[in-house]
């Protein structure tokens, strides 16, 4: 009797086990990313959005307005997006969101663009409210962006099997679907947001706690996308010097991916440091021309190593990223204008910020849209 109830235990622990699939080994990362063509592309949001909650609810998602700006990108030769996704659209209408979403693959489909989703996102708002949005706050970078989980989610434990349904429903949903890349987890787990809000003073603790449990739900959703979630204020000079949340990020993603703002020459020290997990890299954010951070100094870097490289952002309008952060603290009113645009490309209206650049864009990518079924 004994033995026989140690047999069903283990039985039982195996099967349960079973249920979720592992993390992807290093060899088959690496046998996904070599079928891959380079990625490059952009964080991207419509012009007309101001946030996530904006872009995907039924009364403002534009159709029409997505399709014109996905063709700008496939023009200069993008063949990714990032796109930010937030769970409290799945618990309004889970059935129109998977449509809204199904449409959004269709058209990057048909511009040869392979998104990124992201499903948590830890910056700026904590506040979250489904309904019509703000307007945007005058000469404010990114003034109406909101966290996924918001903060009365995060500290409410009993919210939790909502987050496990929004993974396990959106990521099952489509989890064979070829027209998507892959998931980025959560942005930014541990940003406390001090220049703009106030998060709760435990969200660290709470994120890192959440974070193992979001990826598990995804892979309990069976996706046969790799998952990842990116390190952004890591300094590759001390990497015995890890957080705590970017030990666990990079333990636990299929796929390496990283932020990083910086110069060129940090930029390629960050990736021949990263190099050493042996594991694919994507670069989700980068390019802030105040910063020595463009497209002139960054692409031919990732090039070299063959790092995915999305940058922030693609089109400028009501998200304002085309303004400096300091811009929180000093807002680009009464006829004060940046020198330069911190992000972006375009202008609301189709027109390149800089031609030439949109031009070195187009040259180095070679307008390689990514391959069917890939």
């Amino acid at each position: 009797m004994r033995f026989a109830s140690f047999f069903l235990l283990f039985a039982s622990a195996l099967c349960a086990q079973n249920l979720q699939p592992p993390r992807w080994s290093a060899d088959a990362a690496n046998a996904w990313y070599a079928k891959q063509p380079w990625l490059v592309g952009s964080n991207y949001i419509p012009a007309d959005a101001i946030n996530e909650l904006e872009m995907w609810q039924a009364a403002t998602f534009d159709a029409k307005r997505i399709d014109k700006e996905l063709g700008w990108g496939e023009k200069i030769g993008m063949n990714t997006m990032r796109v930010f996704l937030q769970d409290q659209l799945w618990k309004q209408d889970p059935e129109g969101f998977k449509k809204r979403l199904d449409t959004f693959l269709a058209i990057a489909s048909k511009h040869h663009i392979r998104p990124l989703l992201v499903l948590f996102d830890s910056c700026w708002d904590p506040n979250p409210q489904l309904g019509p949005q703000r307007a945007p706050t005058p000469g404010v970078h990114n003034s109406g962006w909101v966290q996924s989980p918001g903060a009365k989610e995060l500290t409410d434990e009993s919210y939790y099997p909502a987050l496990a349904d929004y993974v396990k429903g959106i990521v099952g949903a489509f989890a064979n679907d070829q027209r998507i890349l892959g998931w980025d987890i959560w942005n930014e787990p541990d940003n406390r947001n001090d220049s703009s809000y106030h998060d709760p003073a435990n969200k660290k603790e709470l994120v890192l706690a959440l974070l193992p449990r979001a990826f598990a739900w995804a892979r309990e959703a069976k996706a046969t996308q790799p998952l990842t979630s990116g390190i952004w204020h890591e300094d590759p000079a001390t990497p015995d010097q890890l957080s705590p949340m970017a030990k666990e990020q990079l333990e636990l993603s299929d796929v390496i991916s990283f932020h990083t703002y910086d110069p060129p020459d940090k930029f390629e020290a960050e990736v021949k440091w990263l190099e050493t997990y042996h594991r694919p890299l994507i670069c989700t954010e980068y390019m802030a021309r105040p910063r020595g951070s463009t497209f002139e100094t960054i692409l031919p870097i990732a090039k070299k190593y063959k790092v995915a490289a999305i940058n922030w952002g693609f089109v400028a309008g009501k998200s304002q990223t085309y303004l400096p952060w300091d811009s929180w603290q000093k807002p680009y009113v009464n006829g004060r204008v940046p020198a330069v645009w911190f992000h972006d490309i375009f202008r609301a209206n189709g027109k390149p910020y800089q031609p030439a650049e949109t031009a070195f864009i187009k040259k180095i990518t070679a307008v390689r849209p990514v391959p069917a079924g890939s």
